[in-house]
């Protein structure tokens, strides 16, 4: 599964992925930074990626609605900072296969996931 990690979440977010046996890219590897969302989901369209980000404004499904695109992982953790995102990610990664997200939008908070399908 071909994955993108947005510029919001942590390094370790594009390790973590990969241990798990994903093809990510990070947007801050990619030279990406500071991108408008609308141009950079243009690129993660062009290159048929799922997103994992933190950015609220992708989970809106009005703009992005399900099964328009390989899908999106919003990461909410209850706090700020690197380590509940990560343990957050992880969590998640240890509950689900990605690849049974794809095309749905999905909403991973401590208290679980909430998947919107087409």
């Amino acid at each position: 599964m071909r994955i993108k990690v947005d510029e919001d979440l942590p390094r370790m977010a594009t390790v973590k992925l990969r241990e798990y046996g994903y093809d990510v890219v990070s947007v801050t590897d990619q030279g990406m930074g500071g991108w408008k969302d609308p141009d950079l989901w243009e690129v993660v369209q062009i290159e048929q990626r799922f997103l994992v980000t933190a950015d609220k404004g992708f989970a809106d499904i009005r703009h992005y609605p399900p099964g328009t695109h390989a899908g999106v992982l919003l990461l909410r953790p209850d706090e700020d900072g690197v380590r509940p995102i990560i343990d957050l990610l992880e969590q998640t990664l240890y509950h689900y296969d990605l690849a049974s997200l794809e095309g749905a939008i999905a909403v991973a908070s401590p208290r679980g996931i909430r998947v919107r399908r087409a």
